[in-house]
């Protein structure tokens, strides 16, 4: 189900499950990261030549890609030491200790039940066969409501998705929302590609199909039909799907209407037996984000007979559940998601695939512990002060700007004095008491903690949003900003090396998490966090000449990142990565804006011969330095709103005069963008 808050990240890491060779006992502690690393610099390549490889090229070589990852980067590194912090502390929760008070008994004993591969292999398919046998029950499609509510409720993503929202218009009240999903590809146009690849990768998804319906006891030639089944389903509901580029545009995943009216779109589903088996509270509106798509559904559950339709449950849900099946389940669902579509070679280790479940299942019960090793109460204060310190540039850089009239200013400047600022982990823990984890059923702890979820969120319907509550957990080595709540979220698991140092000299510092700081602080103003306004609303604050001159400029990154190839003949979406790169550019511009500020009139000494300010551009290229698999690289280009990580850098340095002065660099250098790209 696509995100339902609609919240801009910094980066999204390979690193995913749906319901979730076992390793030993945690002996290695985490390695220290650097967060300047002269010995990554290629000094051999020519810097205004291409930057990315000057500041990583060395790294890029001594850093293979391990074959259980499908890329490598400065990120994974982090988020690895994170998993081996995790690791430690539920290695010593899981010890069946009747002394653990309720917090650490449910992280420990969902490690350890998830850590259990002797039991799971023993249980085999029986804790999936409960839902399968409702599926293979239903004697009619008027049954299907009942089922399809039955199958959500426990985390499987079948026809569409349903939860709750801030309302796009009145942002301070949670209101219900159905959501085009039940689809296996990334991306709806992965189902009519005509290029040999997506034909492959189709032709190699129903393989999967097939194979994983023989797992479950069907005979080869059910299966492959079977497969054949789900697959003209599944591309008969991409074919009333908007593609991701759409669904990044506010207006068109927002459609407000009464439930009558709902009804009056999909006669063919009984959204009263729906509502009566997910229980959400009262309503008698919600939002409908894709109306076609809810149309379209409509029509493919007419139009199939009711044994396809069983066929297309009975794959979602074992799709759902093969992460914590037996182990052929678990190395089936990895050979297509993780080998055919990332390129991965290597199924992660037990442990790590089950710390990441439990950080899933158990975020802020399992942060609780992380915060208290990882981040001491001097980092938070440190990063709000930094916070502060980005504002404050991006108050002059708004201020100075020659596009803008006054009036429009005005909006933009009151929008960024309201941004709150969210630092390292909630000030009120989430309470699991209510979600019972049972040690020895790794399943069962799975589908009750996506239960817990899914009524977590239906309980805020018709509820005020909590904009203290995080999207985040605390471990994640990430960052937000939430345009419904104008606000910027900054987990405690980015807040170490190489994003944040407190050894390190504030170039360095301003450079990684500065600019991670900055990047957030001006996605309240990029393509889409510019549509909403100081509280929220999806609401225009533009006069017509600055919206038009916005537009504009904007159109100059979307012109630049459409030219960047990234493998084979696939280029990146320039439209799709418009918010990320408009917020890298703004907020690198801001880092170092704020950098001067805190240097003053006193600018700092060169250090290992570099100046400050090339420190500061190295120090940001250095957080990207990333090898990908070919896989992983098109998967990205094709589905993902962030651009690859050598644009991410050489496209940001070419737009940057102060870059070209720092290196003496020339006007036709590669890494001299004419013209250069700006907004913020």
């Amino acid at each position: 189900m696509r995100r339902l808050l609609f919240t801009t990240g910094l980066v999204l890491l390979a690193v995913s499950s749906t319901w979730a060779q076992n390793a030993g006992a945690s002996s290695a502690k985490p390695a220290e990261i650097s967060s300047f690393d002269l010995t990554a610099i290629d000094k051999s390549v020519d810097p205004c030549q291409d930057f990315y490889h000057y500041a990583c090229g060395t790294w890029l070589k001594n850093n293979p890609i391990p074959p259980d990852q499908s890329s490598w980067g400065r990120f994974n590194e982090l988020h690895e030491r994170n998993q081996m912090i995790l690791r430690e502390i539920l290695e010593k929760q899981s010890v069946d200790n009747p002394g653990r008070d309720r917090v650490n008994q449910k992280i420990g004993d969902y490690y350890d039940s998830c850590m259990d591969e002797a039991a799971i292999e023993a249980k085999g398919t029986a804790p999936v066969k409960p839902y399968i046998d409702q599926i293979d029950s239903m004697k009619d499609k008027s049954e299907l409501p009942t089922v399809l509510g039955g199958l959500h409720r426990t985390g499987a993503n079948a026809f569409f998705g349903f939860g709750s929202q801030p309302d796009f218009k009145d942002s301070k009240v949670n209101i219900a929302s159905a959501d085009q999903g039940g689809m296996s590809l990334p991306d709806r146009d992965y189902y009519f590609k005509t290029d040999a690849k997506s034909v492959e990768l189709r032709e190699k998804l129903e393989q999967h199909i097939a194979k994983t319906f023989e797992l479950y006891g069907e005979s080869p030639a059910k299966a492959a039909a079977d497969a054949k089944t789900v697959m003209q389903i599944e591309t008969a509901l991409a074919k009333n799907s908007l593609d991701r580029t759409e669904q990044r545009d506010p207006e068109k995943i927002y459609h407000k209407m009464s439930v009558a009216d709902l009804k009056k779109l999909t006669p063919a589903f009984a959204w009263n037996e729906y509502f009566t088996t997910v229980q959400p509270p009262t309503f008698d509106s919600l939002n409908v984000g894709e109306p076609d798509f809810v149309k379209g559904m409509n029509t493919i559950i007419a139009s199939n007979n009711l044994d396809d339709i069983k066929t297309y449950l009975r794959w979602q849900t074992l799709r759902a559940a093969s992460p914590m099946l037996p182990k052929a389940f678990v190395e089936e669902d990895f050979d297509f998601y993780g080998k055919t579509l990332r390129g991965a070679k290597e199924l992660r280790p037990r442990w790590k695939r089950c710390v990441q479940y439990t950080d899933n299942d158990l975020g802020e019960a399992l942060g609780q512990a992380y915060v208290a090793v990882a981040f001491p109460p001097a980092a938070k204060a440190r990063t709000l002060q930094m916070v502060h310190e980005l504002e404050t540039a991006l108050k002059q850089d708004i201020t100075e700007l020659s596009w803008m009239t006054p009036e429009t200013k005005k909006q933009a400047l009151e929008k960024l004095s309201r941004i709150d600022n969210k630092i390292g982990y909630p000030n009120k823990w989430r309470d699991y008491s209510s979600l019972n984890i049972v040690r020895g059923d790794a399943m069962g702890n799975s589908m009750r903690a996506n239960q817990f979820e899914f009524n977590r969120q239906l309980k805020k319907i018709g509820t005020a949003v909590d904009r203290n509550e995080w999207g985040m957990t605390p471990p994640t080595v990430n960052a937000y900003y939430n345009p419904l709540e104008n606000n910027v979220n900054f987990p405690a698991g980015i807040l170490q090396p190489p994003f944040y140092d407190q050894k390190a000299d504030d170039a360095v510092n301003f450079g990684g998490i500065g600019m991670v700081i900055g990047h957030e602080l001006t996605h309240g103003f990029d393509d889409e966090g510019s549509q909403f306004d100081v509280d929220g609303n999806l609401k225009n604050w533009w006069t017509p000449k600055d919206k038009e001159q916005f537009d504009a400029l904007e159109q100059c990154f979307v012109n630049e990142y459409d030219s960047f190839v990234v493998v084979d003949d696939v280029h990146e979406k320039g439209k799709l990565t418009l918010g990320e790169n408009t917020a890298d550019n703004g907020g690198i511009r801001i880092a170092r804006m704020a950098l001067l500020d805190v240097m003053g009139t006193t600018p700092l000494k060169e250090v290992d011969g570099y100046t400050p300010d090339q420190r500061f551009f190295i120090s940001y290229a250095q957080i990207w330095c990333q090898n990908q698999t070919p896989e992983a690289a098109r998967l990205q280009a094709l589905t993902n709103e962030h651009s690859a990580p050598q644009f991410r850098v050489n496209g940001v340095v070419s737009n940057t005069s102060d870059f070209a002065k720092a290196f003496g660099c020339k006007a036709d250098s590669p890494m001299v963008r004419k013209p250069a790209c700006r907004v913020w």
